[in-house]
């Protein structure tokens, strides 16, 4: 029996942080726009900041949909589901920002993640202010066993210094803006504050 919560809670928190990947849905005001879904991964890219907000590092290598929609409208969903253990599934709903290189709450938000995880190829930190959180049943998800992160992302964005990094971004179709045309990351790509700037 799903159930809904007033905040994230110590047990809640550690369900989020035990889990290998996460899930991302925005959505475009438009009806004929894009709904977007991103599978989030890469180990301590994800930081419970308080009981209604959760942040993550937004890197390099796809598009930018989400951040172009939560820069539209800011709703967004992030999805939880255990693959391993008890079954569950834990979504918060809420309103996200695009907090970028150049703003000033960048360099505060980035000191609440591991500094083994950050690197060139770092875009944005998508913040997220909970409006809704509830979990139900997962029953349906399968068990899998999960193995290890996968080093290719940032071995690839590893080589590269800011300059190709942002080279990078600008050579990509759906970097600047969206499916739909929506602004997403500004190009060029904001200088980085601190050691990597």
């Amino acid at each position: 029996m799903g159930k809904t919560y007033e905040k994230i809670d110590d047990r809640l928190r550690a369900f989020i942080e035990a889990q290998p990947v996460f899930f991302v849905a925005t959505a475009p005001l438009a009806a004929d726009g894009h709904v977007n879904v991103s599978p989030k991964g890469r180990s301590g890219t994800l930081a419970v900041l308080g009981e209604r907000t959760l942040a993550y590092l937004d890197f390099g290598g796809s598009g930018a949909e989400t951040v172009a929609h939560v820069r539209e409208n800011g709703r967004i969903t992030l999805m939880w589901c255990a693959f391993e253990g008890p079954p569950k599934i834990l979504r918060v709903h809420g309103q996200g920002a695009a907090v970028f290189r150049d703003d000033p709450r960048f360099p505060a938000l980035l000191a609440r993640f591991d500094p083994a995880v950050d690197g060139p190829s770092l875009r944005a930190i998508v913040l997220v202010e909970a409006e809704r959180v509830s979990d139900s049943c997962g029953f349906a998800v399968p068990l899998m066993d999960y193995r290890e992160d996968r080093g290719l992302h940032a071995e690839y964005f590893g080589r590269k210094t800011e300059e190709e990094f942002s080279r990078y971004c600008e050579g990509k179709e759906r970097v600047a803006t969206s499916l739909d045309g929506l602004p997403a990351i500004p190009l060029p790509l904001p200088a980085r504050p601190g050691p990597l700037g």
